[in-house]
C-alpha cells in the first residue's frame, strides 16, 4: 500500500471544526466481571489520562478485551464504576457514551460504499448532508484514502479496510477511541506502518485513546502508558520504559520483552543502595537494583532479570573490546541469526543458561555451537524482581 496518513491538521481542522478532549478522562473504579463463576476482571482500578494513549496488554484471557468492552458498554460490569468525563455510564448504552471502536475484524457493512461507511455515524447522529460530505472527506483524507469514497468494502485490502473503520471512529470526534486489537489480522510490515500512523493520528485529534493488544512491540512503539493484565487484574501500570526495564515482577518481565530470569539467592546489600548482591547459579556473585516490592532478605531466593540487549559478548574473558563488569565463562549452544541481530544462547552451568543480543550479526563474526564464549554482565543492567 502507498497511500499515507495526512500529516497536517491544520486545513481538515478548519473546515470540520475538530476539537480535542480537552479535559477528558477514563476512570474504572472497583470493576468487576463474572461471567458463570468464571471472573474475567477482578476489582480492577484504572485511570486513563485525558488525551493518552493507554495500551491493554496481555495474554489471552486476563481480561483485556472484556474492559474495553465495559468501557464502550457492550457489557455491563458486576460491580464498580465507570466514569467517562467525571460522569457515571456504568448502566448507559453504548450510544449514549460518545466513544468510537475499531474492531478487529473491520466491521464495516459491506453493501455500503466507503464514504457511505464512514458517514454511517454522522447519519446516525442526523448531521446535515453538507456538513457529512466535508467530515467525511477530511476523515478519508487523514487516513490516506482520498478518491476511495466510492468504492466496495470488498474491493478494498485488509489495511485499506481497517483504515476505512479508523476514518468511521474518528469522523464523529468521539470523546474517547477504542482499538480492539485492529492490527492483528495484518501482515507484518503492514501492522508496522499502521502502527506509527495511528499513534501519528491520535496525537493530531488529542483523542484519549485506550488500546488492547497482546504484541508487546504493539505496546511499546505505541503506547504513553501500558497496563499489563493477568487473570483480571493489573499487574503494572507504567510508561514503556518503565514496563521494560524496571517491571514489576518476573511476569512482566517474561511477558515483555526478551529477557533471561534467573533464580538467585540474595547474600546482603548491594555495594550501591537499593542494590542487593545475588549468587548465581555456579558462585557467581552479582549486585541488582531491586524493583517493585523486591526487598528479599539474606538467604531469601530471587528472580534477577537480565535481558539479552544489555548483555556482552565476548570470545575470550579477556576480549579488550567488551565493557567491564561480570565475566561469565560458559559454551554456546545455540546461534539465532534474524538478520538485524543474533541471539546467542551460551550454557555456563546446566541450571544457568544466557541469551545474548548481538547487534548486527553480519559485521561481526559468530560464534558456532560447540565454541567458547564468555557473557559479560555490565553493572547496573542486573534487576532484582518480587519472587
Amino acid at each position: 500500500m502507498t497511500a499515507h496518513m495526512r500529516t497536517s491538521a491544520e486545513p481538515a481542522a478548519r473546515a470540520s471544526g475538530a476539537r480535542t478532549s480537552g479535559g477528558f478522562g477514563v476512570v474504572l473504579r472497583g470493576i468487576r466481571k463474572q461471567f458463570g463463576t468464571s471472573v474475567a476482571v477482578d476489582d480492577l482500578d484504572l485511570d486513563v489520562r485525558p488525551g493518552e494513549f493507554l495500551t491493554l496488554l496481555g495474554p489471552s484471557g486476563c481480561g483485556k478485551t472484556t474492559t474495553l468492552n465495559m468501557i464502550a458498554g457492550f457489557l455491563t460490569p458486576n460491580q464498580g464504576q465507570i466514569l467517562l468525563d467525571g460522569q457515571d455510564v456504568s448502566r448507559q448504552p453504548p450510544d449514549r457514551r460518545d466513544t468510537a471502536m475499531v474492531f478487529q475484524q473491520y466491521a464495516l457493512f459491506p453493501h455500503l460504499t466507503v464514504g457511505q461507511n464512514v458517514g454511517y455515524g454522522l447519519r446516525m447522529r442526523k448531521r446535515r448532508p453538507a456538513e457529512i460530505r466535508v467530515l467525511v472527506a477530511d476523515a478519508l483524507e487523514r487516513v490516506g484514502l482520498v478518491g476511495r469514497e466510492g468504492h466496495r468494502p470488498g474491493q478494498l485490502s485488509g489495511g485499506q479496510q481497517q483504515r476505512v473503520a479508523l476514518a468511521r471512529a474518528i469522523v464523529v470526534r468521539p470523546k474517547v477511541l477504542l482499538f480492539d486489537e485492529p492490527l492483528s489480522n495484518l501482515d507484518l510490515k503492514l501492522r508496522e506502518q499502521l502502527r506509527l500512523e495511528i499513534k501519528h493520528l491520535q496525537r493530531e485529534l488529542g483523542i484519549t485513546s485506550i488500546f488492547v493488544t497482546h504484541d508487546q512491540t504493539e505496546a511499546l512503539v505505541m503506547s504513553d502508558r501500558i497496563a499489563v493484565m493477568r487473570e483480571g487484574r493489573i499487574e503494572q501500570l507504567g510508561s514503556p520504559d518503565e514496563i521494560y526495564h524496571d517491571p514489576a515482577n518476573s511476569f512482566v518481565a517474561g511477558f515483555v520483552g526478551q529477557s533471561n530470569l534467573i533464580t538467585g539467592t540474595c547474600t546482603g546489600s548491594g555495594p550501591e543502595a537499593g542494590e542487593c548482591t545475588v549468587r548465581l547459579p555456579g558462585a557467581h556473585m552479582l549486585p541488582a537494583r531491586l524493583v517493585g516490592t523486591a526487598r528479599p532478605e539474606s538467604g531469601a531466593p530471587v528472580q534477577i532479570l537480565l535481558r539479552p540487549e544489555a548483555l556482552r559478548l565476548a570470545t575470550t574473558s579477556t576480549d579488550p573490546t567488551v565493557p567491564a563488569g561480570l565475566t561469565i565463562d560458559g559454551q554456546v549452544t545455540e546461534v539465532i541469526n534474524e538478520g538485524s541481530v543474533a541471539t546467542v544462547v551460551v550454557r555456563v552451568t546446566d541450571a544457568l543458561r544466557l541469551r545474548v543480543a548481538v547487534p548486527d550479526p553480519g559485521g561481526r563474526g559468530l560464534p558456532s555451537p560447540g565454541d567458547a564464549a564468555s557473557v559479560v554482565i555490565p553493572p547496573g543492567v542486573a534487576r532484582a524482581l518480587p519472587n
